[in-house]
């Protein structure tokens, strides 16, 4: 399968909405014509383009993907942006429930942190982060079971794109995210704010005075979340961009 029409031809007869952009990645990584029809079959068959080639773009970096990690959404780059924006110089950034760990690469690319901590729960997403964030400390664990004492009432910045697609809803995503991404980097819970709760509950005690929390949520959620993180004693803020899709939820420590 040379000729990149015919990996065109395939790919859209697949349902690939980008057919030909997905053609031209597929053909660059491949070193013989027997190593492209393989990637066209593995990706006609459902499998992410991200974990075909090792790679995803992310806010203008290439992130190291694995087979079984959450590839990062474009629209997370929005999450970033806040992040910066809001952030003091020289912080103190934890990239929670990291996966690939591309929102502490993205950050950092755009605002050296003067410590950065990311965390995750699946193995294979800890092994992938410690690839993207050389410079970084990554743990393994339970939201904040995983991070050293040390940090604790110092983090400037707590990135938390924890999961929040509610659990009746997972079914009906794309086949190459529910069978192919881990459940736990999916499902929610019921409303799909499990995770976001407990996220803000401990954040108080992690933040430093006029630290921020900031996680990402559907547009329908976001005022149920603002009312979580204000239980929690945070002050909320719901951020928005039309252009991505996206929205952030933001949580303020007390000064």
């Amino acid at each position: 399968m040379s000729d990149i029409r015919a990996v065109v031809s395939r790919l859209r007869a697949a349902g690939c909405v980008f057919a030909e952009d997905e053609a031209d990645l597929l053909v660059a990584a491949a070193t013989t014509p027997a190593e492209l029809a393989a990637l066209v079959e593995r990706r006609v068959a459902g499998l992410p383009l991200e974990h075909l080639l090792g790679w995803a773009e992310f806010h203008g970096l290439r992130v190291t993907v694995r087979p079984g990690v959450f590839v990062p959404r474009h629209r997370t780059g929005f999450l970033v942006d806040v992040a910066v924006s809001l952030a003091p110089p020289d912080p103190v950034v934890v990239d929670l429930c990291c996966g690939s760990g591309a929102l502490g690469a993205a950050f950092a690319a755009a605002l050296p942190p003067r410590e950065l901590h990311a965390a995750d729960v699946e193995p294979a997403a800890v092994e992938c982060a410690r690839l993207n964030l050389p410079g970084a400390r990554v743990h393994q664990g339970d939201l904040y079971d995983a991070l050293p004492s040390s940090l604790l009432g110092r983090v400037s910045v707590l990135l938390a794109n924890v999961p929040y697609v509610p659990s009746d809803a997972v079914a009906t995503m794309p086949p190459e995210a529910r069978l192919h991404e881990p459940l736990v980097a999916l499902d929610g819970g019921a409303d799909g704010l499990d995770l976001a709760r407990r996220v803000a509950a401990g954040a108080p005690e992690w933040l430093a005075p006029g630290g921020t929390l900031l996680i990402e949520s559907s547009e329908r959620q976001a005022p149920v979340l603002a009312e979580i993180l204000a239980a929690a004693g945070l002050s909320p803020r719901v951020h928005s961009c039309d252009d991505l899709g996206a929205t952030v939820v933001t949580g303020t420590a007390k000064l």
